[in-house]
This record gives structure tokens, C-alpha cells and sequence, in this order.
């Protein structure tokens, strides 16, 4: 078993931990009215995509998701929440060092034992959930269930649901097309966008991912046979029948959409092992990344 599938298969436990955590984390984890970002560098960063559209959608607060090196210095915010499984990742560490005595910081993190400790004003640890693989998938979505569990979002069943995710067969014929579109909407287009970025990662598929009414306006017309389209959550009226008439494949998301993204990681690992491919070394990958000045 390679580390990504050992990692991928531990996540309900992972996400019940974090659940049952989310009250100890309270402090340092965003207040009902504080205006906030959340920011991460790939994988992180559409996790923060999803946390962000979680919070405002529950009126908690004007939320913001950017890439870490795509902060806008210019707005002010209450607190700036930065996800980074290593606690090394340059962009995140240059920004919380930019923010330090101007806006008050928390990093979730892995690795309480790096330079995150010192670059922000607060940690809360999920050192649990930590991975040696480099393609993120436990802590990534252990985290947003941190997030989510501190909303009040965080559903019974969506421990249940990956449980399900992991022991259902994939749909037949899903792991042999040879470009997979992945839709999301609302908190879910940051999930879309983690399943794409997992297929590229992985396996070296084609993968894409839009929200699910853009798809709409041009993305749709390279659908086709041996494509596969997956919705994270309820798709659009019609959405679904407009698929199946291009002769690709198309995935109805069943499941607690954060379950979703638990089997298009394991469908990611399948992809790569037909092809020959070690997931746990994607090519051109580090699991840091770490810029040289």
C-alpha cells in the first residue's frame, strides 16, 4: 500500500478526531463577525476556498480565500487563517510575516515544530492527521472538518459517508476515461477544484473543474465519450441530461460532498496504478515548497 492510499483510508478517523476537537480550537479559530481570510498554497488553498463560501453562506462573518502569494495587502481583516500542512511553504511564511503586529494570524498546521510557530500568532495542530506522502489528502480535508465542526457544519453522517466512499466499488468505466470534469457549487467548487487538482497530481490525467453553471458556457463542449463529468452536491436542473447527451459519463454526487472528494482521491490512486504510475512520487513534486532567495 502506498502512503497516499494508507493516508486516504484513515480519514474518517481523522475526521471524527478533528470534530471532537473543534471546542478546544475555539479561541484560535475565527469569531461570529470577524471579517477573515483564509489562505493556503494548492491543496490549501481550495480547502480555503470551501471554508471561506462555509462561512460567509452560514453569516458568520465577510470570508476571503486567496492563494498565499495572491494576498491583497490593501484590505484589512479581523484575522487571517493560513492552512499549511508542513509549516515550511515560503508564500504562507512570507505572508504571516508581513501581517505580524498589523492583523492578528492563526495557522493550522501539521507540524507545530517548523517556522509556522514563530511566524503566527496562534496555531491549532492537527498533528494527527499529518502525512509523509506528497500529495495531500488526510489533512487537507481534516482540517476543513476542523472548520467546518467550528461552524456548526460538520453533519454525522459525513464520517459515515467516507466510510462508504471507501468501500464502494468506483463506478464502472469511471477509472478508463481519458479526461475527468469535476463541478462544484457554493463551498463545493473548492472540492472540484482539490478532485482536479488530485487527478493532475496523481495520475497525470486531463482534469478540470468549474462551478457548475460556467460549465455551462463553453467548458461543456469537450465533453464527450470516454470523458467522465462529477458533481460535488445537487448539480443544476438539466444539468445531468445535457451530460449524458455528449455520450460522456456522468457522476451523481451521493454523498456528503466532502465524502466525495474521499472517493475521487481513491479514484486518483486508481487511475495512477493502471497507468504505472507511483502516486506517492508525482512528478515535479516536492511535498514543501520551498522558494530559494
Amino acid at each position: 500500500m502506498t502512503h497516499v492510499e494508507d493516508e486516504l483510508t484513515s480519514q474518517p478517523e481523522c475526521w471524527t478526531r478533528a470534530a471532537s476537537q473543534a471546542a478546544d480550537h475555539a479561541e484560535v479559530l475565527p469569531a461570529a463577525g470577524e471579517r477573515v481570510a483564509i489562505v493556503g498554497c494548492g491543496t490549501s488553498y481550495f480547502m480555503a476556498q470551501a471554508a471561506a463560501a462555509l462561512r460567509e453562506g452560514a453569516d458568520q462573518g465577510e470570508t476571503d480565500a486567496f492563494a498565499a502569494s495572491e494576498f491583497p495587502y490593501g484590505r484589512a481583516y479581523d484575522r487571517v487563517v493560513a492552512l499549511t500542512r508542513s509549516g515550511t511553504t515560503t508564500e504562507v511564511l512570507e505572508l504571516l510575516g508581513k501581517l505580524k503586529g498589523r492583523t492578528r494570524t492563526t495557522a493550522i498546521t501539521a507540524d507545530p515544530d517548523t517556522p509556522v510557530r514563530t511566524a503566527a500568532d496562534e496555531l491549532a495542530v492537527l498533528d494527527f492527521a499529518d502525512e509523509r506522502s506528497v500529495v495531500q489528502t488526510r489533512f487537507a480535508t481534516t482540517a476543513l472538518t476542523l472548520l467546518r465542526a467550528h461552524l456548526g457544519l460538520h453533519p454525522d453522517t459525513a464520517v459515515t459517508d467516507a466510510r462508504t466512499a471507501l468501500t464502494e466499488p468506483l463506478p464502472e468505466g469511471l477509472a478508463d476515461c481519458a479526461q475527468f470534469t469535476f463541478l462544484g457549487r457554493g463551498w463545493t467548487v473548492g472540492l472540484a477544484n482539490e478532485a482536479g487538482l488530485k487527478m493532475r497530481e496523481a495520475s497525470l490525467s486531463w482534469a478540470e473543474a468549474y462551478p457548475a453553471m460556467e460549465y455551462r458556457h463553453g467548458p461543456i463542449s469537450v465533453t464527450t465519450s470516454g470523458t467522465a463529468t462529477w458533481m460535488f452536491g445537487e448539480a443544476p436542473a438539466g444539468l445531468a441530461d445535457q451530460v449524458r447527451s455528449t455520450g460522456a459519463l456522468w457522476i451523481e454526487g451521493r454523498l456528503d460532498p466532502l465524502a466525495e472528494l474521499v472517493r475521487a482521491q481513491r479514484l486518483a490512486v486508481a487511475v495512477a496504478a493502471a497507468r504505472g504510475l507511483d502516486p506517492d512520487r508525482p512528478r515535479h513534486l516536492t511535498r514543501s515548497v520551498i522558494l530559494a532567495h
